[in-house]
């Protein structure tokens, strides 16, 4: 399988330093565009549509050849360490030097008048992060309330959107006058033939920005990180040539695309039904000789028992005589049939998420830092399924609270907001001693549970229906530790576990 991804980021990246297209020795230097938009900009605060800038910045090539930055009425200072060499006639410059950059807002959610029966378009990271390239539509609307009494303001349409809140770093192009939330920046160009280059370009920025976040234990940046952005800006007419050519190259890849879709969405429905399967009981079969799930269920209590003493909540599920399901807590027995999804097999047993958990805590809140205690995984932090340990932080903590937010194999960790809520992630081996961000949810298990067998669970529709249920529709979705812990879940006998297990691993490796 090609990694089409990897490919449209190997041509932005190739389109930034000018190697995609050649250059054309006629084209008008990037430094008298840039001299275009000072005049441009200057006009527009004059005008007092847009705001002053104190830190306003020109980057020049001196008479050494090095490049030097002055800014506002400082002396200029000498740029070191530049991303690359440009070619000729093109010119570096901060994002505020080309456009006019703020960040949206949003109204009381407690506030009626602000919300009911609106007709603003207020967008969301979600509104952005579903479109290809241009924003088109609005999930949600405000009232004229809402917009004067927040920090929500109008974007007109050919404003770039760019997430900078959680999800950072993704980038559309608004089709239609909109406002948005403070997650979002809009950048407005001073130049409108600007706009499709500054757009490849952002988006070829994301991997750099999301570096920029390591002060944060969820991934942010604010204006000021995103304002001290470096363009390289080429000649308007090879901006042109270079958009061009992405869009040509871009299409190539999406037929691409298309094609590998139809063989990747088989393989998906197939996991799915395998994994369907599984928590039904029907993928390996049942052994006689296996202990019953139930008796595994009770050793769980057990420990439970001797862990929180008075605290413990007796609660278990349970099939009575008349063939209905019934739920057990404290001393009380509740009919939940009606919740229960399907039958299982003779020897398994119903339970919920927090039954069966020694514990569903949420991690440790403290600034990331490159230096410090020990490290700190964030939800960015793992990518397709595993932590990447080299960009994992580190936190300041003190010794006392380290055990009780210490990570080890067999953990899973569950985010609970953002754009990757719901999604999980299975510990197998952590490297170095580690700790985990406050976005994220750490369930532990007695090791009467296989964890993978757990983790093959969160990938099931009815993982993912129960979920969805229990998700708050905010301006962010998130779900807590609460809605995680009433989860009803399949509970084979741990050798059956096992078995399941092995011939998942054993038919997901042949897709």
């Amino acid at each position: 399988m090609i990694d089409t991804n990897a490919l449209r980021k190997k041509v932005l990246d190739l389109a930034i330093r000018g190697k995609l297209v050649p250059q054309n020795p006629n084209d008008e230097p990037a430094s008298v565009l840039l001299e275009r938009i000072r005049e441009e900009k200057q006009r527009l605060i004059r005008e007092g549509k847009i705001k002053k800038d104190k830190a306003d910045s020109i980057i020049f090539r001196g008479e050494d050849n090095c490049h030097y930055e002055k800014v506002g009425n400082k002396e200029p200072v000498l740029l070191e360490d530049l991303p690359f060499d440009l070619p000729n006639g093109w010119a570096w410059a901060r994002l505020p030097s080309i456009a006019d950059v703020s960040a949206g807002g949003t109204p009381n959610r407690g506030v009626k008048k602000f919300w009911e029966n609106g007709n603003i378009p207020w967008l969301k990271i979600s509104d952005i992060t579903s479109v290809k390239k241009y924003v088109n539509k609005a999930e949600e609307y405000i009232t004229e309330d809402g917009l004067n009494n927040s920090s929500a303001q109008y974007y007109e349409k050919g404003t770039i959107l760019y997430t900078i809140f959680a999800t950072v770093g993704e980038v559309g192009i608004l089709d239609f006058r909109a406002t948005c939330n403070q997650a979002i920046a809009g950048i407005k160009c001073f130049d409108t033939n600007f706009l499709d280059y500054l757009y490849y370009y952002l988006k070829n920025l994301k991997d750099f920005m999301i570096s920029q976040s390591k002060g944060n234990a969820q991934v942010n940046i604010n204006q000021s990180k995103l304002k001290a952005a470096l363009i390289a800006v080429p000649p308007i007419s090879e901006q042109k040539r270079i958009v061009k050519y992405i869009q040509e190259i871009f299409d190539v890849i999406e037929l691409l695309e298309n094609n590998q879709n139809d063989y990747t969405e088989l393989v998906e429905s197939l996991k799915k039904a395998i994994l369907q399967s599984a928590i039904q009981g029907t993928l390996v079969e049942q052994c006689e000789d296996d202990e019953p799930a139930s008796a595994l269920l009770e050793r769980i209590r057990e420990e439970k028992r001797k862990q929180l003493g008075k605290k413990y909540v007796e609660s278990y599920i349970y099939k009575g005589s008349d063939n209905r399901y019934y739920e057990h807590i404290n001393e009380k027995s509740v009919d939940i049939s009606e919740n229960i999804p399907f039958e299982l097999p003779r020897n398994w047993c119903w339970a919920r998420w927090g039954d069966i958990s020694e514990s569903i805590q949420y991690g440790y809140n403290a600034p990331a830092k490159e230096n410090g205690r020990i490290k700190m995984v964030r939800i960015s932090d793992i990518q397709n399924g595993k932590v990447v340990w080299g960009s994992v932080p580190y936190c300041d903590i003190d010794e006392e609270d380290i055990k009780n937010y210490t990570l080890k194999a067999g953990d899973i960790l569950f985010a609970r907001t953002g754009g990757t809520v719901g999604k999980s992630y299975l510990v197998t081996e952590v490297p170095e001693e580690a700790i985990y961000a406050g976005y994220l949810i750490r369930t532990r298990y007695s090791n009467q549970l296989s964890s993978q067998y757990l983790k093959y669970f969160m990938e099931t529709n009815l993982y993912w229906l129960q979920l969805t249920n229990g998700t708050t529709a905010t301006a962010q979705p998130n779900c807590n530790g609460k809605t995680l812990g009433k989860m009803l879940l399949p509970i084979p006998p741990l050798a059956e576990q096992e078995r399941i297990v092995s011939k998942i691993n054993e038919i997901f490796a042949q897709l």
